[in-house]
């Protein structure tokens, strides 16, 4: 039982040195929106009607530290001369009366770029990289006391950059079989060295990475971690060690952590609480989501919708910790996010929703909705890496609340 007085998803809060006006968190969703590596006017857009819309932060998603760190050409890279492109989003965001945060992320061995300054894409291990299996890259190359110390480098610049671009929070990505995720993971993590083995070693360089940055940034902007609290297969992390790693992330000084769960390829219906329709299986081209979604029709069976899906995994980080934690998962009704606050969570982070309806937390603070439209159907997952970025078959994103500042409050 949570001994702590229940506040309301509409009050302030604290995350580090961010004071944010609600509880709610527009999660990092890949919005297919960043031709040639810079944040489109459609983003701007989006994000800038998320606010509008009551969302108190929203994260702009993928944000490479570094060149080599990219998952596909197009996505998002923190640079000097992204900066400018950055900071009309900032603007954009904070015109419309909300915060915005950048998830800062290195794909390592998880990319489809070729073009890079190593022989092989960096992970924690080498050997076969079975994602290079769509991208020709069939093998990977283990990351060396200088590999880890550029990467440390460029994680604390890129929380810099997006500093300078207006950024009041930054979202280290250590989920989902991206870099850090394969250092925690003992799927991808077979070192045998100080950072490999018990899940103390594989947490070592993450923790490295999370200290830099909080040494560059954590005075001026809130230091936020994403993880996987469970990885969904038998071979990968459970809930207890997701509940371990929250420990280990409150003792660095991580001023908030996101609930995830799921890898990209070996458990996607483990992130997103369901399948995907047969129809996006068959039509998605891009190579990231048919991989994963070839993998899950091979191995997982059919998975239905339900509110709350990681609640379960959830509580067991909450019990373990006592810092502010952001609960990700199926929250699509005003009685599933009163039950989150009522069970001791901090913060809600949302993403198909507010897909659906960037305004939908505008109409729960005024009684005029308390369900949300979305159906959990994940087309907009798919639709995020087609030409035109995400949809929604039920909503239009970035068309809702520009004009609606005042009812932002």
């Amino acid at each position: 039982m949570n001994p702590r007085p229940t506040p309301s998803p509409f009050s302030p809060i604290a995350i580090g040195p961010l004071t944010l006006k609600n509880r709610f968190i527009k999660a990092a969703t890949n919005e297919g929106m960043s031709a040639q590596g810079v944040p489109s006017k459609q983003l701007v857009k989006l994000h800038s009607a998320l606010v509008a819309g009551g969302t108190a932060l929203t994260t702009v998603a993928y944000c490479a530290v570094s060149s080599d760190g990219r998952t596909l050409p197009n996505q998002l890279t923190l640079s000097q001369s992204s900066l400018p492109h950055f900071k009309a989003l900032t603007d954009g965001v904070h015109q419309a009366g909300g915060l915005a945060s950048a998830q800062i992320t290195h794909g390592g061995c998880f990319t489809f770029i070729r073009e890079r300054s190593t022989k092989r894409p960096l992970s924690a291990s080498g050997g076969f990289n079975k994602i290079g299996l769509m991208s020709g890259m069939f093998l990977k190359q283990a990351m060396n006391e200088d590999d880890m110390r550029q990467v440390v480098r460029d994680f604390a610049q890129g929380a810099r950059l997006a500093r300078q671009a207006g950024f009041d929070a930054v979202e280290i990505h250590m989920g989902h079989g991206y870099l850090l995720s394969q250092f925690i993971s003992p799927m991808y993590n077979k070192r045998r060295d100080q950072y490999g083995g018990n899940l103390e070693n594989r947490l070592r360089f993450p923790r490295r990475v999370l200290r830099a940055v909080l040494d560059a940034v954590g005075k001026e902007m809130a230091v936020i971690c994403k993880y996987s609290v469970t990885e969904g297969v038998r071979a990968g992390n459970s809930a207890e060690d997701g509940a371990q790693i929250a420990r280990m992330l409150e003792e660095e000084g991580a001023h908030l952590l996101v609930l995830s769960a799921g890898m990209n390829a070996e458990s996607i219906t483990t992130m997103f609480g369901s399948s995907f329709p047969k129809e996006n299986r068959v039509q998605q081209k891009n190579k990231i989501i048919a991989l994963a979604m070839a993998i899950q029709r091979r191995k997982e069976p059919t998975v239905e919708f339900r509110e709350l899906y990681l609640l379960e995994h959830a509580r067991k980080v909450r019990a373990a910790v006592k810092m502010p934690l952001a609960y990700l998962g199926g929250a699509k009704s005003l009685a599933s996010i009163e039950k989150i606050m009522a069970e001791g969570f901090d913060l809600v982070a949302m993403g198909r929703v507010l897909l659906a309806e960037n305004d939908y937390v505008n109409k729960l603070a005024t009684g005029a909705s308390r369900d949300s439209i979305c159906t959990a159907c994940n087309r907009c997952v798919a639709m995020m890496y087609t030409p035109g970025g995400t949809s929604c078959v039920l909503g239009k994103p970035g068309d809702a609340v520009l004009n609606s500042q005042k009812a932002a409050g």
